[in-house]
């Protein structure tokens, strides 16, 4: 618990109820972190002394002199310092940020072998269809519909790729530009969220260390509020954050005095320092050791209140002063706010100001939709609209961690930019991850998602929202159109607690036609509170705070009317009847609200940018284990197979906005995936029924057929290396992914469109929170094996082709040396299935000798029935045509 005495209050509002948690000391402490302006008039003069008449007589030779020297040594000097500022000046009117296209030696080619591919596709097809195999006409006719589907995918995936693109930041021009020295910093304020659902399965420690990576970003403190989302109502989180805020005062300080990186200190400790090769300073040596062990004393502090937590007393929780815990039921609890830092006095262990840290739980009851994840986020941006409303919003996860103490300044490049700044609706940093074994079993890295494709959507209208890692401008989440050269803008005063001037951020008629049948002078402010009203909820502080373009709040705000404001805006009425989760803030109606929410956006005609720092901006934890990386796996599908049959679908929605042609394909891909696992997994099902029957899907090839399966496989290989020669993607990388996408193809996809179908249904799916580990033990969970029905059919796809195999070379050697031949493209298709689900099988049979027997028992069974059928189809006798000649015996 913190250091200060808590006080707690019960407020109701419209019948609802809420709890505000403040500190004690502080009466009217100040809400607002947009601080105002101090202008520093600086006046200069120039003294000069006049010397008598006799004095410059007698030394009028020598004066002249000295005063030629001195005017030209005068000049000299003007002349360096009016270069110098003039070079200053011309610097910090220079672009933030440039484009890095792509090579054309190494975009071209590429490009030209994508046309080259599609026109061999074109004539393989016309193969295809043109021959068929009479006696496996079934199998004929599923395979080449499956292959065509394939196809067609790899059309929709490849033509957004045609202009990828890099972008290059530049730092020092965003400090000349906008902190100047003796100036007010004019670097604009960023609001943080940060979410969580499950203390158990997020370690509290992990938390703790993405908000401190946070506290101690390379940014001004008066511009930085850290919002933690608490959707379980946990004093165990609680407790946690007071104890980070009062770490935070010693942590903060060491990372700003030795600049050091990353700014999380499980991460930093982790790193190995040689100080005898790096010669490092004895003082840094001094004071990292004794920062080393404050830091094994507060993970201590946080171990214990795990421990704590384990046994809940039968009257609940309650905090320090003997006032019972509002969340002692997680799913009927009323709203909380807790600022544990940057009120006022909140000084470090250095006497400097703090940023802001807010515990935020939502209010939950029973028959109410929470939304999950996209209802917190929305309830984060209300909150921080009320609090500080920065005007613009980064995003994490509990495990994203800063990596790089400068991204937000690399954001700002791009969204204080003069032209793009006012049209980009948000900055997305790829993600990166620690913790994942050398060889990257499951792709856990996406190396190809993140650097291939969305370099290319950076080229079209701009990449894909991901989730986290993500710096919005906030009133492109207000569901607000980007602004236009011929928008006109409309002012309105509001009568509200805190009143002052407010500046439109979009043309009334966007809001709503029918204002245009009334006077503008007298009805339209009344009629837009009340549309504004039913698009935002009945909040009018919050209004008012979404009016401002450019963020902060009114002056003269009071902190109790704020604080009271912000709890209701967490309340669970509050969004009814409103446009949240509709048009605005993270939408609703898929479990992967990002893919929503970023194609609402570029609908509206927003862009987006992809910020791809030296040094990764964020990092954090991935499921190590096949079977949390598979869950994972399936909540994005099914998040997708959502999407595409809701109303959001790109096939038919947003052809009225401004969404570009590539753009929709882009966004097509990413929701119609999920339908590939049907034809892939019966594509990995035939050889294996073509090794048991003696029948194969490909007719016997003429030299013309040979010439155009040879340069289709050519083209394959050509389109994989020219896309690795431009995107400096390694091989493995590739591989990695390519395995991974037939793994979660024929397991997790299907599902996913198994339960999209039930859901259209009407029957919901709930995901659990995937556990995050907080294991010092490397790799310990990569053997870890989890049973789960998602293992089955990858399972049966192994021991079936595997089955097929022996029956396929036993049959060989039965038939003769013909058979051979044939039987080698039979194999050569199964080994194809094998190769790329070795990664599975690795994983499903874990470390040597720990063979699961679940998995025994499977294959077991799969081999008795495939054995079964091997044998009724007779695979050892003689195929016989004609009369059947039965012996007569010696009688005959």
């Amino acid at each position: 618990m913190a250091s200060k005495a808590l006080t707690t209050g019960t407020h109701s509002r419209n019948g609802r109820r809420f709890s505000v948690f403040d500190d004690s000391d502080e009466e009217n402490g100040d809400c607002n972190i947009q601080q105002q302006r101090k202008h520093d008039d600086y006046a200069f003069s120039l003294a000069g002394s006049v010397a008598s008449k006799d004095f410059e007589e007698q030394k009028a030779f020598n004066y002249d002199e000295e005063k030629g020297k001195g005017k030209q040594e005068k000049r000299s000097l003007m002349s360096n310092d009016i270069e110098e500022d003039d070079y200053l000046l011309a610097e910090s009117r220079q672009p933030l940020w440039r484009k890095v296209p792509i090579a054309s030696s190494l975009i071209n080619p590429y490009r030209i072998v994508i046309v080259m591919r599609l026109v061999v596709l074109v004539f393989f097809f016309h193969f295809r269809i043109t021959t068929p195999v009479h006696d496996a006409f079934a199998l004929w006719i599923i395979s080449v519909v499956c292959e065509i589907w394939l196809s067609l995918s790899w059309i929709v995936d490849q033509f957004p790729k045609w202009f990828p693109m890099t972008r290059e930041t530049y730092l020092e021009r965003l400090s000349m530009r906008f902190e100047r020295e003796g100036e007010p910093n004019l670097l604009a304020a960023v609001d943080v969220f940060v979410t969580t659902a499950d203390p158990l399965k997020e370690p509290p420690i992990i938390t703790a260390n993405t908000v401190l990576s946070i506290l101690s970003v390379d940014y001004p403190v008066d511009k930085v509020s850290c919002y933690v989302s608490d959707d379980s109502a946990s004093m165990l989180l609680f407790d946690t954050l007071s104890q980070t805020s009062q770490f935070a005062r010693i942590w903060i300080p060491f990372c700003k005095k030795y600049s050091i990186e990353p700014r999380a200190p499980e991460s930093y400790f982790s790193q190995k320092v040689d100080y005898l090769k790096d010669k490092v300073h004895p003082t840094f040596v001094k004071d990292r050791r004794a920062m080393k062990r404050e830091y094994e004393e507060f993970k201590v502090r946080i171990n214990v209140l795990v421990a704590k937590s384990q046994k809940k007393p039968e009257e609940g929780w309650v905090l320090q002063d003997g006032t019972p815990w509002p969340g002692n039921n997680s799913e009927d609890h009323p709203g909380m706010i807790q600022v544990c830092l940057g009120s006022a006095g909140a000084l470090d262990n250095e006497g400097n100001n703090l940023p802001r840290l807010v515990y935020v739980s939502r209010e939950k009851c029973s028959g109410y939709q929470h939304h999950n994840k996209a209802g917190a986020m929305n309830s984060l941006l209300r909150v921080s609209a009320v609090l500080s409303n920065a005007p613009f919003v980064l995003n994490l996860d509990c495990d994203q961690y800063i990596n790089n103490s400068k991204a937000l300044r690399e954001s700002m490049c791009f969204l204080m930019d003069p032209l793009l700044g006012k049209k980009t609706a948000y900055v997305q940093f790829p993600r990166r991850f620690d913790g994942i074994d050398d060889n990257d079993r499951y792709a856990n890295h996406n190396t190809v998602f993140f650097d291939i494709n969305m370099k290319c959507l950076d080229g079209i209208q701009g990449p894909v929202y991901v989730g986290t890692g993500c710096v919005f401008n906030r009133q492109a989440l207000y569901g607000y159109k980007p602004p236009s050269d011929k928008r006109r803008k409309t002012n309105f005063s509001w009568c509200c607690c805190c009143s002052g001037d407010s500046r439109s951020a979009f043309d009334i008629e966007e809001i709503d036609d029918g204002l245009e049948d009334y006077d503008e002078k007298e009805e339209s402010p009344i009629m837009s509170v009340k549309v504004f009203e039913k698009k935002f909820g009945e909040s009018p502080v919050f209004i008012a705070s979404a009016l401002m373009e450019d963020g902060g709040l009114p002056k003269g705000t009071n902190t109790r009317i704020l604080m009271k404001e912000a709890i209701h805006v967490i309340s669970v009425g509050y969004e009814e009847k409103t446009e949240w989760g509709k048009e605005i803030g993270w939408l609703y109606g898929s479990v992967t609200e990002d893919i929503l929410t970023g194609f609402n956006m570029h609908c509206r005609g927003w862009k987006s940018v992809y910020c791809m720092p030296k040094r990764a901006a964020f990092k954090g934890s991935a499921p190590i284990n096949l079977s949390d990386r598979l869950h994972q796996v399936l909540k994005w599908a099914l998040g997708a197979t959502q999407i595409f049959f809701s109303g959001y679908c790109p096939l038919w929605y947003g052809y009225s906005g401004k969404l570009k042609w590539l753009q929709r394909l882009a966004y097509m891909n990413a929701i119609v995936y999920p339908f590939s696992s049907i034809p892939l997994l019966v594509y990995c099902t035939i050889p294996a029924i073509c090794l048991l029957t003696g029948k194969f899907i490909l007719p016997t090839l003429t030299s013309l057929a040979s010439i155009w399966l040879m340069t289709l496989f050519i083209s394959i290989i050509l389109t994989c290396v020219l896309e690795l020669r431009w995107s400096k993607v390694n091989i493995q990388d590739w591989w990695r992914n390519e395995q991974f996408w037939v793994i979660g193809g024929v397991s997790a996809h299907l599902f996913a469109v198994f339960q999209g179908l039930l859901k259209v249904a009407g029957r919901d799916t709930s995901f659990a929170v995937r556990t995050k580990s907080a294991d010092d033990t490397a790799f310990g969970q990569l053997h870890l094996f989890k049973w789960t029905t998602l293992l089955i059919p990858p399972t049966s796809i192994v021991i079936l082709n595997m089955i097929g195999i022996v029956a396929g070379v036993s049959e060989a050697i039965n038939s003769g040396y013909n058979s051979w031949g044939l039987l080698f493209g039979k194999v050569f298709f199964s080994l194809w299935v094998i190769v790329h689900l070795y990664p599975f099988l690795k994983g499903l049979l874990g470390r040597q000798n720990r063979t699961p027997i679940i998995v025994v028992l499977w294959a077991t069974l799969l081999a008795l029935i495939f054995s079964m059928i091997w044998v009724r189809i007779d695979i050892f006798l003689p195929k016989k045509t004609g009369p059947v000649l039965a012996q007569c015996g010696v009688e005959c």
